[in-house]
């Protein structure tokens, strides 16, 4: 977000002489530009400049000495100091004293004093206060104090007027420092949108400005000269072998030396606090004239020690293997992708000079003795750039620029601009020789009927309207026909690509508030979707069975799978993995709900809470393989059908899980006794109601399987396409081990089940069931059966050997032990038998059991227990 400062914005455009930040902020809000913060003055109250007319150093018990100081600082603000209690040096004269540690400055010396009631930076407010012994009445202020950062000169201490942040300027005792060093002025920060990319400048900001006030406009760049080049400085060639489908790489590269800088001339003080204002650190002459035009014009550049370069340059994709030191000191492990800028030094571009569009690497860096130096001023693939700084984590101010489009005629003016300055403050020469490679590519003309912005927009632009606001943005326009515009973008807008964005422009100048408010009717007979319904019957399910909905960041660490016991071919270890995960020891996507619900229990019962019944609706991942990689399409365009594919057939398999975990207490405890515990039962039957808010049923089978407890838990299944079934998820108790890892309450159980496909599986309309008017008939039966004789057969059988008469049949007991024998187990299930003819006899019943017991026998092999 780029930072304003108004006395720079009035350099390129006419600001009104009582502006403030606000009205400033206001004004470029109407065209887009939305303010962010405002920066007030810094310093408010008495700052005034100062002489020194004497100071005593008095040696401190801490080995610090400090000096006691008499300052004049005017006639308004001095006062007769003769005090007997605190003799003080110059007594005879009307000043103030003052304690100060510094002692880079001596007796005439002028300073910049804060009397009382001043407030610095940070409200850090000023008063006379008592202290070594002396009644210090203000400050005398360094650089730091007052905002303005580190002193340029390297000197560290006090502001003396004509050195370091002060050079240049003097004053007489009593003036306003305020106005002198130019703290009162006010910057504003701005929101940028991507597609705005030129008002990442000065240059960008002030035509904005323009446009929202009608104010006049300079073109900075106008104002550049740019000499005729004598020959061919330094050598570039630009071989991107493998460009992006967005375009090669880097389209032009202008190479500008200056030899002979003064390694030692400092930053001039304006430029540097502008560069403060603007949000960056001043470093050195060099470096911050690359950064103040960058800040003005728009255009990143970078400045290389010409001892260190070695001729022919070389702009190319990175190889295998290949690394960088960055400026900033990190060695990094450059992509196929990553666009380079090389010298030839070892072979021709061999050495990488750093990444191109992002940051330069520390071989070929300014140094403090660089005299001659390569300006580098270049048109870089926004797409390239972008990825580049995405992949390194590595964003830069001049990345930022690239990544949203820099105006491809501005290099060889930037270029200019700054070997100018260098030259006007730190002396040498700019070389006749201007290496220019590569070509600049002109925008696309776009052609808009006269009425397309009254169709889009809805309200009525006249003819003069609509040419006034495209030429305002600095479009070329012609006439073709009697009712069409041929516009050809400015070189800065590449935004502008199609006629809806130029419709966009016409909106934004000719004002937004012109546009009325219209609150679109809602049309009737849509709501919430089957499957959002759906879901919210299932949510509402379980809070009404007593558990509490959470929400678990979708984040897991590698290990997980082993904690829960997954085996080595369990196709839930097939975890997508992120390259930017948000914790270093968390980088892979869930594959099970449990896998994050669990440790949200053992948050809960770590804080206090005695039990837990806790559920979450949330996505889970399963990764493709190894083999499944996506292609990355190009920006420009849409993607092919067979590239959509590709991409579909590579993003991991995901779906609307709903996951549960209960154990401890089933409710508070009473005078009657403690509630009974959560179990298994309890899992299976919270995932029957579930399913039955849905309108689906499930069918429970027994299942070992990771992280539930042996024999304790069943797959869920619903009814296949096929005529089988399929499985949709488990439940039952979590593994003695998986509790202990966890501390959770002993017999802890959970379910999970894919939502999605439960709901799916639902009927789409639900029938009508006519209340009955006769009784019903209970009965009850016990079947002995295998051990792998599933339940869910066995009531199968039961309801096709009773037919229509059953009217409800659900399993109530499961025995095994000795009186059944090894292998074996009882099934006992209660049987509600009603007729909708009239109420059934003795007979009918009975033979209804006898159907009931021969159909068991038959299909299942299930014999009556006695």
């Amino acid at each position: 977000m780029p930072r304003i400062p108004l006395t720079w914005l009035a350099e390129h455009t006419s600001l009104p002489t009582d502006a403030s930040a606000l009205q400033v902020a206001t004004d470029l809000s109407r065209v887009g530009l939305e303010e962010e913060t405002i920066f007030g003055a810094q310093v408010t109250g008495p700052l005034v400049v100062g002489r020194v007319l004497e100071l005593v150093g008095e040696p401190q018990k801490n080995g610090k000495t400090i000096n006691w100081v008499r300052v004049d600082v005017g006639p308004e603000h001095n006062e007769d100091a003769d005090d007997p209690e605190d003799p003080q040096p110059g007594a005879e004269r009307p000043s103030r004293g003052i304690v100060c540690g510094a002692h880079n400055f001596v007796a005439g010396d002028l300073v910049v004093v804060s009397l009382p009631g001043t407030v610095l930076p940070g409200d850090f407010a000023i008063a006379a206060r008592k202290t070594y012994g002396h009644t210090s009445d203000g400050m005398i202020c360094s650089g730091q104090e007052l905002g303005l950062g580190e002193d340029p000169s390297g000197e560290d201490g006090i502001i003396v007027l004509g050195r370091g942040h002060a050079e240049g300027l003097t004053g007489a005792p009593g003036d306003d420092a305020i106005a002198l060093l130019g703290l009162s002025d006010e910057v504003v920060e701005i929101n940028v949108t991507p597609d705005r990319g030129y008002c990442f400048s000065m240059r960008g900001v002030a035509r904005e400005y323009s446009h929202a006030t009608g104010a006049d406009f300079t073109d900075p760049v106008a104002t550049v000269e740019v000499p005729t080049p004598t020959g061919t400085g330094v050598a570039v060639q630009l071989h991107d072998e493998a460009p992006l489908p967005s375009g090669p790489g880097c389209s032009r590269f202008v190479a500008l030396e200056v030899r002979g800088v003064d390694p030692t001339a400092q930053t001039p003080r304006w430029m540097a606090r502008r560069l403060t204002q603007a949000g960056m650190r001043p470093i050195s002459l060099i470096v911050d004239v690359t950064n103040y035009v960058m800040l003005d014009l728009g255009q990143p550049l970078h400045a290389y020690d010409a001892e260190q370069v070695v001729a022919p340059v070389v702009v190319r994709r990175a190889r295998a293997g290949e690394e960088l030191t960055t400026l900033d000191d990190v060695t990094r492990r450059l992509d196929a992708e990553d666009l380079l800028i090389t010298d030839s030094e070892g072979g021709e571009g061999a050495r990488v000079l750093g990444i191109a569009g992002v940051m330069g690497g520390e071989d070929t860096e300014v140094s403090p003795a660089t005299r001659d130096i390569v300006l580098e001023a270049a048109t870089f693939d926004p797409v390239t750039v972008a990825r580049s700084a995405r992949r390194h984590r590595l964003p830069s101010e001049a990345s930022k620029r690239f990544e949203r489009g820099v105006d491809p005629q501005l290099p060889l003016a930037a270029a200019h601009r700054a070997a100018q300055l260098m030259v006007e403050f730190g002396g040498g020469a700019i070389a006749p020789e201007v290496t220019d490679e590569g070509t600049v590519q002109q925008p696309d003309a776009i052609t808009l009927a006269l009425g397309d912005a009254e169709r889009v927009v809805g309200i009525e632009y006249t003819p003069a309207q609509v040419r006034g606001s495209l030429e305002q943005i600095g479009c070329t326009v012609d006439v073709s026909g009697e009712d069409a515009l041929v516009v050809t973008p400015p070189s800065w807008r590449p935004d502008l690509t199609l006629r809806e964005d130029l419709v966009e422009e016409i909106a934004r100048l000719v004002g937004y508030e012109k546009i009325p408010s219209v609150l679109p009717t809602a049309p009737g007979g849509r709501g919430l979707t089957i499957a959002q319904r759906a879901r919210r019957d299932a949510n509402r399910a379980l809070v009404e069975a007593g558990l509490t909905e959470v929400a678990s960041a979708p984040f897991v660490a590698g290990d997980i799978f082993d904690t829960l016991g997954y085996g080595d071919d369990d196709p839930r270890r097939e975890a997508v993995r992120l390259l930017n995960p948000l914790a270093d020891d968390e980088p892979l996507l869930r594959t099970s709900l449990l896998q994050t619900l669990l440790p949200v229990a053992r948050r809960n019962l770590g804080r206090g809470a005695e039990s837990v019944a806790i559920f979450q609706v949330a996505t889970t991942s399963i990764a493709r393989g190894a083999q499944a990689r996506s292609p990355i399409p190009a920006a420009a365009q849409r993607p092919s059908d067979a590239e959509l594919e590709e991409i579909l057939g590579a993003l991991p398999a995901q779906t609307r899980t709903l996951g549960a975990v209960v154990g401890g207490a089933s409710g508070p405890g009473s005078w009657q006794g403690d509630p009974a515990p959560w179990g298994w039962a309890d899992a299976l039957d919270l995932a029957r109601r579930a399913a039955a808010a849905v309108g689906a049923r499930l069918e429970v089978r027994q299942r070992e399987i990771a992280p539930f407890h042996p024999g304790r838990a069943g797959e869920l299944r619903i009814p296949g396409a096929d005529g089988g079934s399929v499985v949709v998820g488990h439940a039952g108790e979590l593994h003695p081990a998986v509790v202990a890892e966890f501390s959770l309450p002993a017999r802890t159980s959970a379910l999970e089940l894919d939502l999605e496909a439960l709901i799916a599986s639902a009927p789409s309309v639900v029938r009508a069931v006519p209340v009955p008017t006769y009784p019903l008939a209970k009965e009850d039966f016990a079947f002995v059966v295998e051990d792998s004789v599933p339940a869910s057969a066995v009531q199968a059988a039961v309801v096709v050997g009773i037919g229509d008469l059953a009217e409800d049949v659900h399993l109530f007991d499961v025995y095994t032990g000795d009186q059944i024998g090894d292998g074996k187990k009882s099934l006992a299930f209660a049987v509600r038998l009603r007729s909708a003819e009239g109420t059934l006899s003795a007979e009918q019943i009975g033979e209804a059991r006898r159907r009931c017991i021969t159909a068991v026998e038959t299909a299942v092999g299930g014999v009556l227990r006695a």
